[in-house]
């Protein structure tokens, strides 16, 4: 396929002055605040009015042993201002690549509301008793499909995993189904947190909050654009 070619699926972005969803230039709600969780608490919890699917996916970047990055969606099960929590199979390749090399960053992007947040920071395991108890809270063919998928390993077809599907539910019944010990959370802890909104004419407003570590007290300072 051609430059030309994959021009043609890609949307034109609309520069116009007179926006009726922009922002107040310069408002206190969006500068004001001290602590990133508040505006992020607020930004999710205008999210979950305006996206049809999934307002809490973001994606998590990871390196492997090389430094070679990747990049998949997952989506937060629980943000706190101790970090930002998702859940997955420590067997997986994020899972070892997190293992291996406990930094990560994440973005949420709202196409609805023309933002994005951006969060870097280290990553530490959750404890057991959080996450059985997240773990119990799932659909229980969530459970069981956690231990019937081999998370990121070579699948010879449907059937071999619909299989492995039914062995695990004729093992458990109907009785309680265990977190299996592969199976857990990741806390990431930011050191940086940047929200982006769209602004006309690409002069975007970007705020980030920083600190020297994750136990520090936070400053802020804007970017162009």
């Amino acid at each position: 396929m051609s430059g030309k070619e994959i021009d043609q699926f890609i949307p034109a972005s609309p520069d116009y002055e007179d926006r009726k969803d922009a922002p107040p230039p310069d408002d206190k709600v969006f500068f004001a605040k001290d602590d990133p969780f508040d505006l992020f608490a607020d930004w999710l919890a205008e999210a979950s009015k305006s996206e049809l699917n999934d307002p809490n996916a973001m994606s998590i970047a990871t390196v492997d042993d090389d430094g070679m990055p990747n990049v998949r969606m997952v989506l937060l099960k629980h943000a706190d201002p101790d970090g930002f929590v998702f859940y997955t199979n420590f067997e997986s390749q994020k899972g070892q690549e997190l293992l291996g090399q406990p930094k990560a960053a994440l973005c949420f992007h709202w196409k609805s509301l023309r933002r994005s947040v951006r969060v870097r920071g280290l990553v530490e395991p959750v404890g057991d008793d959080e996450a059985d108890a997240y773990f119990q809270s799932r659909a229980r063919d969530s459970r069981i499909g956690a231990w019937a998928s081999e998370q990121s390993r070579p699948l010879e077809g449907r059937f071999a995993l619909e299989k492995r599907v039914a062995q695990f539910a004729g093992k458990f019944g109907l009785g309680k189904v265990p977190r299996p010990p592969h199976w857990s959370g990741f806390l990431i802890k930011p050191v940086s947190i940047e929200f982006w909104r769209d602004r006309p004419f690409r002069l975007h407003d970007r705020l980030v909050f920083s600190r020297e570590t994750t136990s520090s007290g936070w400053t802020t300072k804007r970017l162009y654009p």
